[in-house]
């Protein structure tokens, strides 16, 4: 066995007085949303990374604090869900969707640059009105995110082995309501009515 293996084995045994979460729960910084209140479960139940937008950078180089997060929660924690949660009413994505101006706080505005693939692909749809818009960016910044977790090492061998599942949420702050992206059907449904709603499957490119 080399050592990268027998460090790997070592990670993964079970250890006393251990944290031992069953989930990665990735999301907004916004007060409003606890995600232990939200899901309903006791402290240790849950890794959680919160941050302004719900944003999980692409693996690069320079990983930050979130990347060495979802690092560990996977390769070490071996958590088994991964849930990427935004939610309505989100300061981050209404800037990003209304254009607001954010020269006054740039590393905000670099911080929120992470969604450009979402805001890019928000921008070429139609939408009735503001609110509209608002809450469809919403929902595309959480596809996006699933995208950028998928590159980082730890997830994407997670995934091949079947170890692990993604899963996409928004939370509605007025009614208390959660809707999950159905990756079957690539949309969002309600959770409650749909408690077996299907996971985001990763597909490896294999080659012959």
């Amino acid at each position: 066995m080399c050592e990268r293996d027998r460090c790997r084995q070592e990670c993964r045994e079970p250890r006393p007085n251990q944290q031992n979460p069953r989930a990665l729960f990735i999301s907004c910084s916004d007060s409003r949303l606890v995600p232990e209140l939200v899901t309903q479960r006791e402290p240790g139940d849950l890794f959680v990374i919160r941050n302004a937008g719900n944003i999980v950078p692409s693996y690069g180089p320079e990983p930050g604090g979130v990347s060495a997060s979802v690092e560990y929660a996977v390769a070490a924690l071996q958590v088994s869900d991964i849930v990427i949660c935004g939610h309505s009413d989100c300061g981050a994505m209404t800037a990003i969707a209304t254009c607001k101006c954010l020269d006054h706080m740039p590393a905000v505005a670099s911080w929120l640059r992470y969604a450009d693939s979402a805001r890019v692909v928000n921008e070429a749809r139609q939408h009735q009105d503001q609110p509209a818009k608002v809450a469809s960016m919403v929902r595309e910044n959480v596809i996006a995110q699933l995208a950028n977790i998928q590159t980082h090492p730890s997830v994407r061998l997670a995934l091949e082995e079947g170890r692990v599942a993604l899963h996409g949420w928004i939370y509605d702050i007025a009614s208390g309501l959660i809707e999950a992206f159905d990756g079957s059907r690539g949309a969002f449904v309600s959770l409650a009515d749909n408690p077996d709603v299907q996971a985001i499957k990763y597909q490896a490119r294999r080659v012959a």
